[in-house]
């Protein structure tokens, strides 16, 4: 498979199925599921042609495991990473005593104040090991990686999610749950 095309279907399908699925009038149930027939058929208006080998090729091979099927592979839909108000029925589960986020330096200021915000999205994404929080840092930039007591924040009451993709989701962290 052309690795540009399928990393183009798999931006494509970040945006679609995570923020924006009226964009193709696509239909997207109460828990962010998608009927994969009406999403291969809409597909094609941004001149990729989907079926459901390729899509199958683009969920499998997603380094970020972003996708996810149901059972018969009807259905699909984002692991986590949300703007789009959904319910992803996860079980609230304890988490490892740390983990970690990646962000840039300049955010220091902000997260110092008010600590991790989920902003537009539903939760916000931790890691359980660093090298994934140093990917996500350096999208935007040099990353910086931030150390969470995960551990010593269940103990107070915070709720931590885990995604089918081993992405930690909580609401907030505050600042002093955080090593900078």
């Amino acid at each position: 498979m052309d690795s540009k095309i399928t990393k183009g279907i798999s931006k494509l399908l970040s945006y679609i199925l995570r923020h924006s699925p009226e964009t193709i009038k696509l239909r997207l149930d109460e828990n962010g599921w998608a009927d994969v027939n009406e999403l291969i058929a809409k597909f094609d208006l941004y001149e990729l042609k989907l079926d459901l080998e390729l899509l199958e090729y683009v969920v499998e091979n997603n380094d970020k495991k972003r996708f996810a099927f149901n059972a018969d592979k009807t259905k699909i839909r984002a692991s986590q990473g949300h703007s789009i108000s959904i319910e992803l029925n996860l079980d609230e589960a304890e988490p490892p005593a740390y983990l970690y986020h990646g962000t840039i330096e300049k955010f220091l200021p902000d997260i110092k104040a008010q600590g991790l915000q989920k902003m537009s999205r539903q939760h916000v994404h931790l890691s359980t090991d660093k090298e994934t929080a140093n990917k996500v840092g350096g999208r935007r930039g040099k990353p910086v990686i931030l150390v969470i007591n995960s551990e010593a924040m269940h103990k107070a009451g915070f709720k931590f999610y885990l995604s089918a993709n081993n992405v930690w989701l909580t609401a907030v962290v505050p600042a002093e749950f955080i090593t900078f």
